[in-house]
């Protein structure tokens, strides 16, 4: 399997993306989000071209935001439909979301 590095990027004071790439594609892949208070980011939008499709970018992407929810001490709340289902699979997660499992935002 490929290397995957994902890196977090600042859009605004309100917005930001994690952006994945692979070795040796030239894509990448993004999740996108808000700023929604304090404590609070929601994830937005997970999106990966077809050159990425299968090698686990979009996985990788929510892997980091969670990660950095629970270092950072924020909440994400789960927008993205991929995301939202990422986190059914992964009830262990609850500590890092806003929301239960499957639970709507």
């Amino acid at each position: 399997m490929a290397e995957i590095t994902v890196s977090r990027e600042d859009i605004d004071a309100r917005h930001g993306r994690y952006v994945a790439r692979v070795a040796g594609i030239d894509a990448e892949a993004e999740l996108t989000f808000t700023h929604r208070g304090q404590d609070r980011i929601s994830a937005d939008h997970t999106g990966a071209p077809e050159a990425l499709r299968g090698t686990g970018a979009a996985a990788a992407l929510v892997d980091a935001m969670v990660a950095d929810a629970r270092k950072a001490g924020f909440r994400i709340v789960p927008l993205c439909s991929y995301v939202a289902a990422r986190y059914a699979r992964n009830p262990d997660w609850a500590d890092a979301f806003a929301t239960a499992p499957g639970e709507q935002a």
